[in-house]
């Protein structure tokens, strides 16, 4: 079977036209869009066959990149953040005002803003695909509602096809998923 390669420019464009990708994260295999794309938001819900009540995580390379999808931090909110990035750890946290209600499902506690869930990643072939790609991506997890999560760039192409462009990758063997915190209240809602 041959490896399936990427051009950044190309793959860029895929994304923002609502195109779905395949690729690797720390613990398993991850689908990802363009965090801005309403297509490719429904896309990926429709493939994934996911209720859009859980919402989705946003990753990148760097904290810069995930600045347009959150509320204003507070310094100590800021550095609560970069205490953990970049990293496994995922923070729910105030939203944009402008961020497509599809990312953020029904995070939100009655009187509070409505909530997004946000990290800067380590795994070095998630990094790179953001660096390259310069761009935030949408990550969840490469595998239907209710079934096991995939691991490997086989597997994905098997299940997937030609619905996701598939980048290969390397997971790191028996890793957990991310964590996940409330920034505001510091709540551990997965570990």
């Amino acid at each position: 079977m041959q490896k399936p390669t990427y051009v950044p420019r190309a793959l860029r464009t895929y994304l923002r036209q609502g195109g779905v990708i395949a690729y690797a994260t720390r613990a398993v295999f991850g689908l990802g869009c363009d965090p801005s794309s309403v297509r490719g938001l429904r896309r990926l819900l429709a493939i994934k066959r996911r209720p859009v009540h859980k919402g989705m995580i946003v990753i990148a390379d760097r904290a810069e990149r995930l600045a347009r999808f959150h509320a204003p931090l507070a310094p100590a909110q800021k550095a609560r953040c970069e205490s953990r990035w970049p990293g496994s750890h995922t923070w729910l946290m105030p939203s944009a005002p402008r961020v497509p209600l599809l990312l953020l499902g029904r995070n939100r506690q009655p009187g509070q803003a409505r909530r997004i869930a946000l990290r800067v990643d380590a795994h070095p072939d998630a990094v790179n695909l953001c660096r390259r790609l310069k761009m935030a991506l949408v990550s969840t997890s490469a595998n239907r509602a209710g079934r096991r999560p995939i691991h490997t760039t086989r597997e994905c192409l098997r299940q997937f096809g030609k619905r996701v462009r598939v980048i290969p990758g390397r997971v790191v063997p028996h890793c957990r998923p991310s964590t996940i915190s409330d920034l505001l209240t510091e709540r551990v809602l997965r570990t």
